[in-house]
């Protein structure tokens, strides 16, 4: 990096190191800042796309995170579809991670608010949307190499158990965008009261999307595609786009075929990029219900 002191450098180590010091605090400074006023745009935002859709914020405490969601549920005798977002603003470069994860359009959120359904939860990702001074556990690691480690699962379900439990008996309807799909089938593989699973440009094969960016691999985390199988009697559909380039409509046939069996149908749909306007075309594809062996 350019040294910015310049001459007044040579003037002596402890002006130099002072100097240096006053630099670097006032660019913390501005970079807290921006951060800080990036988290609340991205926080209007998603007021903006759940308050017309009745979606109320609350916080849950599950496992070793506390983890935002925005909730409708009006009816006790109703299926409960949960919709879990994507990895977020994970990376602002492909060697620099963000700071803070949370995501800015919040796709899987704006799909939630295109869902007229009785019940329905958007569950954010680990430190997104929750202020990280209320996460300690929360570090660049769960929205890097560690975002689908067994941990960030573990409290994924637990907040996907407690939601369940405001509809006592009645079946869950998973939806994830993107990363989120890959969290969607690592606890659909974990749980007996999944009756759906829905995908939108889901990341269903992470070392198979890795290798194909020439990124590094995630030791740390689970590959959805590893338990394709044990989802496979799941009444199931996993929508892509054949403009999306980061998480092709290959990636869905691979864990089609892993899965086998009637009951994993894949879409690809045309017009769209991976981070575009699924949630406009929402309406249309949620009206495609996953059947199994011919039946809902």
């Amino acid at each position: 990096m350019l040294d910015r002191t310049g001459s007044v450098c040579r003037a002596g180590a402890d002006a130099c190191g002072l100097l240096r010091a006053l630099l670097c605090a006032a660019a913390i400074g501005l970079v807290s800042l921006a951060s800080g006023c990036a988290s609340l745009d991205r926080d209007a935002h998603a007021e903006s796309l759940a308050g017309p859709a009745g979606l109320q914020r609350e916080t849950l405490s599950a496992g070793d995170f506390r983890l935002t969601a925005f909730s409708r549920i009006t009816r006790a005798d109703k299926p409960l579809r949960i919709y879990i977002e994507g990895d977020g603003l994970a990376w602002i470069s492909r060697t620099e991670p963000s700071l803070d994860p949370t995501p800015v359009a919040a796709t899987g959120l704006a799909l939630a608010a295109a869902d007229g359904s009785a019940n329905v939860v958007y569950l954010a990702r680990p430190c997104q949307f929750t202020p990280m001074r209320e996460n300690p556990r929360c570090h660049v690691a769960y929205w890097t190499g560690k975002r689908f480690a067994p941990e960030v699962v573990d409290a994924m379900n637990a907040a996907v158990g407690q939601l369940a439990a405001r509809v006592p008996g009645q079946p869950i309807e998973l939806v994830g965008y993107s990363g989120g799909g890959a969290i969607a089938v690592l606890i659909a593989a974990r749980r007996r009261d999944v009756a759906t699973l829905r995908t939108v440009a889901g990341n269903l094969d992470v070392e198979y999307v890795n290798r194909l960016h020439h990124v590094s691999a995630m030791p740390a985390s689970r590959n959805p595609i590893d338990v394709a199988a044990q989802v496979a009697g799941i009444a199931q559909i996993h929508f892509s786009s054949a403009q999306d380039t980061v998480v092709p409509p290959e990636v869905a046939r691979r864990f089609a075929a892993a899965a086998g069996g009637r009951c994993v149908k894949t879409v690809v749909v045309s017009g769209i990029a991976h981070d575009g306007d699924w949630a406009q075309r929402w309406h249309a594809l949620l009206a495609q219900p996953p059947v199994c062996g011919g039946r809902s």
